[in-house]
């Protein structure tokens, strides 16, 4: 693991205060017992290496910090840091049950770089809503905190449908913050392939 991205976490840990036993007992938990510092951020695209998860969830998190200072000030550091590190938490899957596998078909890795697999034995569900079990299961969320975590991939086609159409004009003003850090971290700093 990049001791730079290790240091980055550190410094975010540091930044919750009124929530912080409840914090800390979720990222023991995440780092203890699930793959959170070696899950990649995904199976093809941004962040698809070991490790990818948790560079990818620093990242967003300090773009949602200066997003907030500039923007939205009033925001509490802590609230943005909780939603901004655990948007994707999803994606360790559960203890003993990873989201995400090595992918065993080589020719998919070499002509198709999708280096992972989502794991068969995991209970299907929605990364966004299963990050939001997770975190909920430890620490208290405001309902704006929870709406940035469940709808942080914003309004976008899937299945002949419409994702997260619900929020569309609805969107508190953390969502707004998170989704864009999130798209940013993606698609610019972390430059998708293809």
């Amino acid at each position: 693991q990049d001791m730079n991205v290790i240091d980055r976490y550190e410094d975010m840990k540091r930044k919750v205060v009124l929530r912080r036993d409840a914090f800390l007992r979720f990222t023991e938990f995440l780092e203890k017992e699930t793959a959170w510092l070696t899950s990649p951020a995904s199976t093809r695209y941004h962040m698809n290496v070991e490790g990818g998860l948790l560079a990818h969830s620093v990242g967003v998190a300090e773009n949602a910090l200066r997003l907030k200072g500039l923007l939205a000030p009033d925001i509490s550091d802590e609230s943005v840091v909780i939603v901004g590190l655990f948007h994707d938490t999803g994606k360790v899957g559960l203890p003993g049950k990873p989201c995400y596998l090595p992918n065993d078909n080589t020719w998919e890795v070499e002509k198709r770089d999708i280096r992972y697999r989502v794991n068969p034995e995991i209970v299907k569900m929605n990364l966004a809503v299963r990050s939001l079990y997770l975190v909920c299961r430890f620490i208290p969320l405001s309902e704006e905190e929870a709406q940035a975590i469940v709808a942080h991939d914003g309004i976008y086609p899937v299945r002949g449908g419409v994702n997260n159409l619900d929020y569309h004009h609805n969107e508190c003003r953390l969502l707004m913050i998170l989704q864009f850090a999130d798209k940013w971290a993606a698609a610019v700093q972390e430059e998708i392939k293809g």
